[in-house]
This record gives structure tokens, sequence and C-alpha cells, in this order.
């Protein structure tokens, strides 16, 4: 059994990528489908798939992103922050920036999964899930 299926999801991708994978296969769930859209709208994979009845919650197929020529990949790292033993929360002035704005902090807020942009923008706070650069 996995207590942690958000760290399951980012290590899935960051063995992909270490492998050199172009698509990755996560079991899927509403928190992940919403991290996978928020990763597709900043350009950090290039493209996924909700596939039902493979299995009872069904899988996430992400295709990764690498430079054509160097075939370096888009992300470089992925990082678990807010863990089960210990919920890591920010507000909205205590909102942290990944490599000094070059990178995004994905947030579980109030109004959905965004960018630690997005909530700025939107003056909430929440619970951060990763940073990804």
């Amino acid at each position: 059994m996995n207590t942690d299926p958000i760290a399951d999801y980012l290590t899935r991708v960051r063995n992909a990528i270490k492998a050199n994978h172009r698509v990755v296969e996560i079991p899927a769930s509403n928190l992940k489908k919403e991290i996978t859209k928020v990763l597709f709208d900043k350009g950090y994979i290039t493209n996924y798939k909700f596939e039902d009845g493979v299995n009872v919650q069904g899988v996430i197929k992400i295709a990764l992103k690498y430079h054509p020529i160097t075939k370096v990949p888009a992300i470089r790292t992925l990082t678990r922050v807010s863990k089960p033993g210990l919920r890591k929360y920010a507000g909205v002035e205590k909102m942290p920036r990944v490599l000094n704005g070059l990178g995004i902090a994905i947030l579980s807020t109030s109004k959905g999964v965004m960018t630690d942009k997005e909530a700025r923008n939107l003056n909430i706070g929440g619970e951060v899930l990763c940073y990804v650069y």
C-alpha cells in the first residue's frame, strides 16, 4: 500500500526522466490529474492523456518533454515539499519563490491546484505540494 501517492507520482516522473523514457504511466487520482494539467500548462510536459477502464482508478499517460537537439529534459528537479507526516502550508505573504521565480511551486488551494504565481494573483494561500524547475 502506498501512503503518499503524490510522492509516488513525482518519483515515477523522475525515474522516467533519468531513464530517458518518452512516456510514463501513473495510476490516476483527481489530485494527480490536476498536477498533470498544471505541468502541461506551464510547458514542463509535452502532452498527457487520462485513460479509464484499465483498472478502477484509471491511468495517466504523460509524454515527457526534452530539448530536440541536446536531449535535456524540461523538468530538471521535482521536489516533494508537503508530506503526510509534516504538512507545509503557505499564506500569501510567505509564498515560496522557486529559483527566484524561474521555477514553480504547485499548491493545493481552496480554489483548486495552481502555481504559486496564480495563487499570489488570487491572494490565497494553500498547501505547498511540490517544487518544479
